[in-house]
């Protein structure tokens, strides 16, 4: 999961450890213990008292015998972050800032409370706790508590942590998960002085980051968002390769760099990430991405971004294509989302969670997306799909995407104009014969204001934005605006889940939509293999 850095003032402001009563000068902070590795809750002082709120969940009362086997929320992530035992390392954190000696006491009582009732196999301990990420994100908080405790039990555990991690039959090769392996092993290696566990660690990162991250940075797991915490972990990892007096290879340096222009065209003008595959519509990178010299970029894993300018009133739009869905991909091949007039227009389902649910798989499906769908066809998950075709202009660009995810082809072109007011519009055909139709998910704020004629439009008060569709420059009408039911859902936040208006077209065999932001009544002309939209001519095949 994502993490928040925390500035070590507003943390001791927070957890009352700006003064401490009985300070301990003598105390050293260690590299190990201080950054950016401890979530913003609970602090230490939540800890203190006995209290934990874990991914925005309710307080949960640890009371002086811990619960090692508590799920109070039956949330996989909460069981994940509470035996990350990321929280414990808040104490020793307050410890090295002052805080006293009854922190380090605690976090030592606890951890160990922690090793004798869970050993690895044991009937009473739950599988996921020596899952590979818990392993791998448990072992900084035991690093971190060794820096000021000796003790042959907690030697023990590290070598047990270092021993899982260094096991290639439990390496996540190619994900995120792998890097935070790499960083724990390569830490335990540093801390205890085995070089076999640290040049393993930095040899295995090495091929993990060129699967997970492309030569053009693009990361590899189909979910944005998850951008920002590899970038944050890759700093990690080449710090503590220069902590441990070993060379950071320039190859990883460079993959880095190339993921923070990732992040910046990921983000729209709002400085929300655009909501695609396992990522919320309220995700902001919360770091510094600069301003890359591109306007539109296209990534051949699956991504095209493009911009009017880099201001915060720009028009922003997404396109995706490329491999197949895995790891937090969503089934959103042919996909668009659209950002205009300071607003989203078009925007995704988003995500949930990652509970078993059937609505977390709903989000999942093609329905859940700006996408195509062929009628009388079944779907055929994990189906990769091509960019055919682009002209990209400074005012203007076109792209077409293809694929049979339906078991024939279904194409999508689609065409963003930046000039006025802007419009997107989208062409999709369907081959052999079929028909398909059309899903256009928008803002939750927007809603039906008038429908007929081959027209939706739809508002918030003020701001209005209409829908049009046409097959052969002849208006297609028959448009189904739902709102909740079985389509119009969007989370944009973790584990919310409100209603939003997704209009659903009739099935053609080919079907052109163009969608004008900020008006109820577009002026349209449709003749002679052109369309017209308030003075805004563009070719009717969008090329």
């Amino acid at each position: 999961m994502r993490r928040v850095a925390i500035p070590l003032a507003l943390m001791l402001a927070a957890s009352g450890l700006g003064a401490p009563a009985h300070a301990d000068e003598k105390v050293k902070r260690t590299e190990q213990c201080q950054g950016d590795w401890i979530p913003g809750t609970p602090t230490a002082d939540d800890v203190m008292r006995g209290e934990i709120s874990l991914v925005g969940q309710p307080p949960y009362k640890l009371g002086k015998k811990i619960n090692w086997g508590a799920s109070p929320y039956k949330n996989r992530s909460w069981e994940f972050v509470f035996q990350s035992l990321r929280w414990v390392g808040t104490l020793v954190v307050a410890y090295e800032n002052g805080g006293g000696e009854r922190y380090l006491e605690r976090a030592k009582e606890i951890t160990k409370d922690w090793v004798v009732n869970n050993k690895r196999g044991a009937r009473a301990t739950k599988p996921y706790v020596w899952k590979d990420h818990p392993v791998s994100l448990r072992s900084q908080a035991l690093i971190c508590l060794s820096m000021h405790v000796n003790d042959g039990w907690l030697k023990d555990s590290l070598k047990e942590h270092a021993t899982l991690l260094s096991n290639p039959a439990l390496y996540k090769k190619g994900h995120n998960h792998g890097i935070d392996q790499d960083i724990a092993l390569m830490g335990i290696g540093c801390r205890t002085g085995r070089k076999d566990w640290t040049s393993l660690a930095i040899k295995r990162l090495g091929g993990t980051v060129k699967l997970d991250v492309d030569s053009q940075g693009a990361l590899m797991e189909q979910a944005p968002r998850y951008a920002v915490y590899v970038y944050g972990r890759l700093q990690v990892a080449m710090a503590n390769m220069r902590e441990c007096g070993r060379k950071v290879p320039s190859d990883l340096t460079k993959r880095a760099d190339a993921l923070k222009d990732f992040i910046a065209h990921s983000t729209e003008p709002s400085g929300y990430m655009a909501p695609i595959g396992d990522g919320s519509a309220e995700t902001e990178p919360k770091m510094e991405v600069g301003q890359p010299k591109e306007k539109v970029k296209v990534y051949k894993a699956g991504y095209v971004y493009g911009r009017s300018d880099w201001t915060k009133e720009a028009a922003y739009y997404s396109l995706r294509f490329g491999p197949g869905m895995k790891f937090h991909g969503h089934e959103d091949h042919l996909g668009v989302t659209y950002f205009a007039q300071g607003r989203d227009v078009l925007v995704d389902a988003g995500f949930h969670s990652y509970e078993k649910t059937s609505y977390r798989y709903w989000t999942l499906s093609p329905e859940a997306h700006n996408i195509p769908v062929v009628q009388g066809a079944r779907f055929r998950p994990r189906t990769a799909s091509k960019l055919t075709k682009s002209k990209i202009g400074k005012d203007r660009q076109s792209f077409t995407v293809t694929d049979k995810a339906y078991g024939v082809s279904r194409t999508r072109s689609v065409l963003v104009d930046h000039d006025g007011e802007g419009l997107m519009a989208v062409l999709d055909k369907a081959g052999s014969g079929k028909k398909l139709k059309n899903i256009w998910r928008f803002d939750p704020s927007l809603k039906e204001i008038s429908t007929g004629g081959g027209r939706v439009v739809l508002g918030d008060g003020k701001f209005k934005v209409t829908l049009l569709q046409f097959a052969g420059c002849k208006p297609v009408s028959g448009q189904k605006v739902e709102r909740g039911g079985k389509l119009g859902w969007v989370s944009p936040t973790y584990l919310s889940k409100v209603p939003a208006s997704v209009v659903s077209s009739p099935a053609r065999g080919e079907l052109l939509t163009v969608i004008v932001p900020g008006t109820d009544s577009p002026s349209v002309s449709c003749k002679g293999g052109k369309v017209t939209v308030n003075g805004v001519t563009f070719p009717a095949d969008l090329f």
